[in-house]
């Protein structure tokens, strides 16, 4: 899929989900560095950014979130600016993107107008948008574990293991996904106030800014998620213990009876075997002394 947008100043070129030959047909019309039509053909390369003395690129990663599997994706943006000219390759759709570029399509400047559109605005809005998306990633999230957190506390099963483990797995992708990119947008900032003599310091230095809030927040989510499963580990192990301290008890009743049972089922004289009366009391009084030495002990240890 193929998006165009030329305003006044700055022509932005958008290719969305491109299989490999069509993405290396439509980079060898440029004069790219065989590295960076290398980076846009592989899949999952890692955040990093490569300038030139006419362009700059740039790998970029935003999560999309798959409803069906419960799942974050990778939506890789490749990127590659000039000072007037911006293409852009993504994996996925996206609402964020297409409102950005209808927005600029809709948009009528008069020749004198003091607002200027420049590829380094555009780059900014597009990370911007995507960074604000995150932010609603996140608030899900927290509202989602604290519906798992009621559950570990309310309804404690096997079924909420897969609950975790799958907001375990979300979380570390995000991670994994976004930390690296910290370090890539001071590079971006740094890049752009050369190319745009310090015009875009500001709005880069805000992504920075939201970038680094985001990576935290995922990492508070983390420390919340792990504390929910350690409190479900504990919850599983209390239920644990208390039955078999209901089978251990159990066991402590039967026992004397069938040991002593056991003997007046041999085959030689023992004491009060023709006097059953007195061979019941004594197994009551045994069985007695036993559970109050049990319940003693339970309550001596604070078990």
């Amino acid at each position: 899929m193929l998006q165009k947008l030329k305003v006044k100043w700055v022509k932005w070129i958008d290719w969305i989900a491109l299989n490999k030959d069509e993405t290396y047909k439509i980079l060898k019309k440029y004069d790219f560095h065989e590295l960076d039509i290398e980076a846009c053909m592989e899949e999952n390369q890692r955040a990093r950014i490569d300038s030139y003395e006419d362009y700059i690129f740039m790998v970029l990663h935003f999560p999309k979130y798959d409803i069906q599997k419960k799942v974050y994706r990778l939506n890789e943006f490749n990127i590659f600016l000039w000072k007037d000219f911006l293409i852009t390759f993504r994996e996925f759709e996206g609402k964020n993107i297409d409102k950005i570029f209808n927005d600029y399509k809709t948009l009528n400047l008069e020749d004198d107008s003091e607002f200027k559109i420049t590829s380094g605005y555009i780059l900014y809005e597009i990370i911007q948008s995507m960074l604000e998306k995150m932010f609603k990633f996140i608030d899900n999230i927290k509202k989602d574990l604290k519906k798992v957190e009621w559950l570990v506390f309310e309804k404690a099963n096997a079924s909420l293991v897969k609950e975790i483990m799958v907001k375990k797995r979300n979380i570390v992708i995000l991670k994994h996904m976004l930390l690296p990119q910290i370090a890539v947008m001071k590079l971006i900032e740094t890049k752009m106030n050369e190319m745009f003599k310090w015009e875009m310091e500001e709005y880069f230095e805000d992504l920075e800014d939201k970038i680094s809030k985001v990576v935290n927040d995922i990492k508070v989510l983390e420390e919340y998620l792990d504390s929910i499963e350690d409190a479900f580990k504990t919850i599983i192990d209390i239920r644990t213990n208390n039955v078999m301290s209901f089978l251990a008890i159990f066991s402590a009743f039967f026992l004397p009876l069938t040991l002593i049972t056991s003997f007046y089922w041999m085959n030689i004289k023992l004491p009060l075997e023709n006097n059953s009366d007195y061979v019941y009391m004594l197994l009551f009084i045994i069985t007695f002394l036993m559970i109050l030495a049990y319940i003693f002990w339970k309550k001596k240890w604070k078990l």
